[in-house]
């Protein structure tokens, strides 16, 4: 009988073993390919279209969406996750804002690989990453050193076509405390008279969390949900508000709900009254 009970046992811990190997193994896949990328197959889109900005940079765009793609379907092979896409159908649009909340590490990666035409805005320091850098540039990513005007880049983005994904925590979520949400979503939301396309992402069980390092694997593959949301009319967040800065900090109490419930958590006007 202990022969028998120890057997699973060690069989998990093989398992365990090798989903550690198979993540560094990953991390070291997306490494390289953003070098190589950058070294190789973004040169030569330049030579291809020469100096038509715009369709270099949705060509760009298509190599990073295949790119993390293959990279998402690299870690199911290698048995690091599972996932699941659910309203995929409303990514198919062009000019989208897309908001979602940030759980894991790896947030960007699928939602950019459901994304031919994506931008999204990222650290400026990524723009200097030799690991990052390249898909940075070719694909024109909003930069996030610009404070004065980064609004105004993100509405512009939006209305030019882009898929603009933001994640309105401005860092992966805590476990512990509640989800707070930064304003700088609700704003382009409001000044840009855009709808939302939210996005909730959820992963079980948790990993590549906020400070959490990525040698942590848990005890099984974790499950990675995509659940992309019915849009929300920004309309009814304008409509009979007083001012613009009213009218986000009241979406941004609605969205912070929303994502941490799972659900709408109130409808428009009750929020409205208890701002």
């Amino acid at each position: 009988m202990a022969e028998v009970a120890a057997q699973p046992l060690a069989s998990s811990r093989i398992n365990r073993l090798w989903r550690i190997v198979a993540t560094g193994l990953s991390f070291a896949a997306f490494g390289l390919g953003g070098v190589l990328l950058l070294a190789l197959t973004f040169p030569l889109l330049h030579v291809r279209v020469g100096n038509l900005d715009r369709h270099r940079r949705r060509l760009a765009r298509r190599v990073v969406q295949r790119s993390f793609a293959f990279h998402i379907a690299l870690m199911r092979v290698l048995g690091v996750l599972t996932y699941e896409i659910r309203g995929r159908e409303r990514l198919q649009r062009d000019g989208l804002l897309i908001l979602a909340n940030h759980p894991t590490l790896i947030d960007v990666v699928f939602l950019i690989s459901l994304l031919p035409n994506a931008d999204c805005v990222v650290k400026s320091s990524l723009a200097r990453n030799p690991f990052t850098r390249g898909p940075v540039r070719a694909a024109g990513y909003v930069c996030n050193d610009d404070g004065a005007g980064l609004i105004d880049d993100c509405i512009a983005a939006v209305r030019a076509g882009s898929n603009l994904v933001i994640f309105p925590e401005g860092t992966r979520s805590r476990r512990d405390g509640p989800l707070t949400l930064q304003r700088g979503a609700a704003n382009i939301a409001v000044r840009g008279q855009l709808d939302i396309t939210p996005v909730r992402l959820s992963c079980s069980p948790m990993t590549l969390g906020k400070g959490e390092k990525w040698y942590r694997v848990p005890a099984r593959r974790f499950h990675v949900v995509v659940d992309v949301q019915p849009d929300i009319a920004i309309a009814s967040w304008w409509d009979g508000a007083p001012s613009e800065a009213v009218a986000a900090r009241q979406l941004t109490h609605y969205l912070a709900h929303f994502f941490a419930a799972g659900e709408p958590a109130c409808n428009h006007s009750s929020l409205r009254s208890s701002s």
